[in-house]
């Protein structure tokens, strides 16, 4: 796609602009083709907007941006090969002697070797750009530039992403519990179907049914189902299973169990009990199928009822128990759709100011067809932007007048992504490479775009991890991701099924999700998704053999998988150009020791394997690794030897049976920003020198339960902002020098020993402490006085500490004087400052 074209070019010009890699480059390279090259891609980049406008138009203007992206991704290749060889010589350049030897072990590469087949490959990438160059007047393109707009706009809280989409729906909702309260005297099982278009707010519509407290009351038990258009008889057993027992129903080995035997386990976990089941996003209208489920499902108790969203008609009549039972969710109506748009595309009274800005937003509303969504959507576009010309853009695009057929992706959704800016762009598409309904972690999917050099810093300051919190704050106003909430200490999010739909078009040409139904993978593909790796792992060698420029392979399931060695070894032994391997949840015994080939590798999740005791010291070779994600790894002995030499390393959770990690090991990591330790039930001491993790901004050490005490040098962290205990019942805080650090969150859990909160550990936090959280310590007898004198804390919360609870009583407590200024007190879930 174009946009993708511009962004890679943008990076491509910057990373040639930076004076450092001119100094290091130039070392490896020849100078001339370098200029070149730059000068090239500064050519085509002033193009690419034209060429954006103009594509839907032409095939041969959309042929010749497929030609442009290939010679692109080539060129960014090279340049980080450029980068990969110059970071190997400055580790061997700072190394001791015995460091240099073993580092040269790690690469057979010799420099003037390596320059020469650079400049073969740069020569090679001049030449093909001189091709695409050539075709600008063939293709009448015209230089533009792109107007960027700041990302760094106010925002509101999470709290609007919930009541997205609920506006106008309170006589739906009402009208569906009703129903679910007073099922059909005719048949023992209801089913209630809710149908309409794409982004009308069904799946909005049946969670404020399924949450009301009077349903919760009604039923015994509930169920929620996500039913993907590809899910087979057996995976939507397993689903129904592990919904209706809260997974305690199926074991590791469920992989194995027949369909049968699935079945009975179904009705025995159903049987007698009045249900309420919700099967979200239902596409398939096989009759037969269906009445083999709802045989299976009868075994319920009389009142039972299934709720189904689904956006064909044919599946509603096909399964509804009457037709008083299908529930078609029609649109909202003008003035409500108005007054949703005007909530958040101004700012309150904003809209008063600016009329003109006002009547356009009518215009806009009046097409997005009385659908809640795009309406929402194209809002978020527009929020705090007072530029006319932008918001006449939104009303005249071109893509109002595309022909809507059945299914098809909603014009407004589509205007909204073209608003997006080019980095953007990328970082929404590159979401289509996990599953529908898949729940997203901040942090897994920063760092993911963070491999892929899509995090761009306007003054070249910002941390990269802050700029992908900005990133994820304009997509969730612009509702591509949705569903905000906090999970111990990180942000879970979601996605519609519309928004996927259109992550899944725009990202067509190089994004590709293999099933059992895929026959070919075109050779522009560059990202890969497994989401079923046990239907295709015969068949996946020979799928990719075309492939040569691949940058992704993940792995997806909801359940633990005995992942290919076939597609293992393909990503090994083909891909040499990955960024991005995904392997979570995966329960293979041994990684290969080829994983040290991969020198682009920037992002490994080998979380969840349970079988794995062992990774090859090769993996240390990754030297341009940034994330490595070991957590749920149980069974590993011990971490390989030589993490030291990881030095782009800059988030790294791990687990390990080791009852101490070693000096000069993780401790040598000075671009390491995140570091969680978790699961490591016999290890009892921390590496002593944490002096060098002078850039570590969050420490997460949970479930280490014969830890004892802290490291001393844990005072020298001097940018940790976020620091969480948790699960480490036998750790105590004997005394030691004050912390260096200024934390602004601190989480205290499940640590049964300590008996008091240490002075030393946050005394130099006092103006910028702001969320402090003491959870299930009994033993915990006080708060330190220091506490009184922390302006900067808003929000203290005490859960499972009685002794404290009690000094912290309004009217009795002896501590309350130490909180009493805090704006959020929240002792034992009741809001103490409220409370009065």
């Amino acid at each position: 796609m174009t946009e993708f074209s511009l962004n890679i070019a943008e990076n491509v010009v910057e990373k040639l602009g930076s004076l450092e890699y001119e100094e290091t480059s130039l070392a490896c390279c020849n100078e001339d083709e370098l200029k070149k090259l730059k000068h090239s891609m500064l050519v085509i980049k002033d193009v690419l907007i034209d060429a954006e406008e103009k594509r839907s138009n032409s095939p041969e203007l959309r042929l010749w941006l497929k030609q442009l992206n290939h010679v692109f991704y080539d060129a960014e290749d090279v340049l980080d090969e450029l980068e990969v060889e110059n970071l190997r010589r400055q580790v061997i350049d700072r190394g001791n002697f015995y460091t240099r030897k073993v580092l040269r072990c790690f690469s057979s590469s010799n420099p003037l070797i390596f320059r020469s087949t650079i400049g073969r490959k740069l020569k090679r990438i001049n030449e093909g750009l001189d091709a695409i160059a050539a075709g600008n007047v063939k293709c009448r393109l015209t230089e533009r530039a792109e107007e960027r707009r700041p990302l760094n706009r106010e925002r509101g809280t999470h709290s609007f992403v919930h009541s997205a989409g609920i506006i106008g729906r309170d006589e739906d909702k009402e009208k569906i519990i009703q129903l679910l309260l007073h099922p059909s005297d005719e048949e023992n099982i209801s089913v209630l179907p809710i149908v309409g278009i794409g982004g009308m707010g069904k799946t909005t519509l049946a969670k404020m049914a399924y949450n009301d407290e009077r349903v919760v009351k009604h039923f015994q038990f509930k169920m929620w189902v996500y039913v993907s258009r590809d899910s087979d008889k057996k995976r939507l057993m397993e689903k129904l299973i592990i919904s209706a027992t809260g997974g305690v129903g199926i074991g590791e080995d469920n992989g194995s169990m027949e369909v049968e035997e699935l079945q009975t386990l179904l009705r025995e976990s159903i049987r007698d009990k009045k249900y309420f089941l919700v099967l979200d996003d239902l596409w398939n209208d096989n009759l037969a199928r269906w009445e083999e489920l709802k045989d299976l499902l009868r075994v319920g108790a009389r009142g039972s009822m299934i709720m189904v969203t689904t956006r064909s008609n044919q599946v509603a009549s096909m399964i509804g128990t009457a037709p008083k039972y299908v529930h078609n969710l029609q649109g909202v109506r003008y003035d409500e759709c108005l007054s949703l748009f005007v909530k958040y595309a101004f700012k309150e009274g904003q809209d008063k100011q600016y009329p003109n800005l006002l009547r356009i937003g009518e215009e806009i509303v009046k097409k997005c067809g009385e659908v809640p969504l795009a309406v929402r959507t194209l809002a978020g576009q527009l929020f705090l932007n007072t530029d006319e010309r932008d918001w006449n853009l939104i009303r005249d695009s071109r893509l109002w007048k595309v022909e809507q057929k059945e299914d098809d992706i909603l014009p407004a959704l589509r205007v909204s992504y073209e608003q997006l800016p080019s980095c953007l762009k990328r970082c929404f598409a590159y979401c289509s490479l996990f599953p529908k309904n898949y729940e997203y972690n901040d942090y897994e999917l920063i760092q993911f775009w963070m491999a892929h050099g899509l995090l761009q810093s306007s003054d070249g300051e910002s941390e990269l991890e802050d700029i992908g919190s900005i990133y994820l704050k304009e997509l969730e106003y612009g509702c591509f991701l949705q569903d905000f909430r906090d999970l111990y200490g990180s942000l879970q999010f979601g996605m519609l099924d519309v928004m996927h739909d259109l992550a899944l078009s725009v990202a067509q040409d190089e994004c590709f999700v293999v099933t059992a139904n895929s026959k070919r993978i075109e050779k522009s593909v560059q990202h890969i998704s497994i989401p079923d790796p046990d239907s295709v792992r015969q068949d996946f060698p020979m799928l990719s053999k075309e492939l040569d420029q691949v940058r992704t392979v993940f792995i997806h399931s909801d359940k633990d998988v005995l992942a290919s060695n076939s597609i293992l070894e393909t990503c090994l032994s083909r891909f040499k150009y990955l960024r991005a391997l995904n392997l979570s949840r995966s329960q293979f015994k041994e990684l290969p020791k080829k994983i040290g080939k991969l020198k682009h590798l920037r992002y490994l999740d080998l979380s969840w394997n349970h079988r794995i005791k062992r990774l090859p010291n090769s993996i240390c070779k990754l030297q341009n690794l940034q994330t490595l994600f070991l957590g749920g790894c149980d069974e590993i002995e011990e971490l390989p030897r030589g993490m030291r030499y990881m030095e782009s390393l800059r988030f790294l959770w791990l687990a390990t049976r080791q009852t101490s990690l070693p000096r000069d090991e993780i401790g040598c990591l000075k671009s390491l920003r995140f570091l969680w330790i978790a699961t490591c039930e016999n290890l009892e001491r921390l590496f002593e020198d944490m002096e060098n993790l002078s850039a570590l901004r969050s420490l997460y050490i949970v479930t280490c339960p014969s830890l004892n005490s802290l490291p001393p040098s844990i005072k020298y962290l001097t940018s940790l902002q976020d620091l969480h205990i948790s699960g480490c019942v036998a750790l105590n805080f004997p005394n030691q020098e004050a912390c260096e650090f200024k934390l602004k969150k601190l989480v205290l859990c499940f640590l049964e020993a300590v008996e008091e909160l240490p002075e030393w550990l946050i005394r130099g936090s006092a103006d910028t402490l702001k969320n402090l959280k003491l959870e299930f310590c009994p033993a915990l007898l006080e708060l330190p006085a220091c506490l009184k004198t922390f302006s900067a804390l808003q929000e203290l919360r005490i859960l499972g500490c009685p002794r404290l609870a009690e000094r912290c009583d309004r009217e009795t407590g002896d501590d309350w004087e130490k909180i009493a200024r805090i704006p959020k007190v929240i002792v034992d879930n009741v809001d103490v400052i409220k409370q009065t």
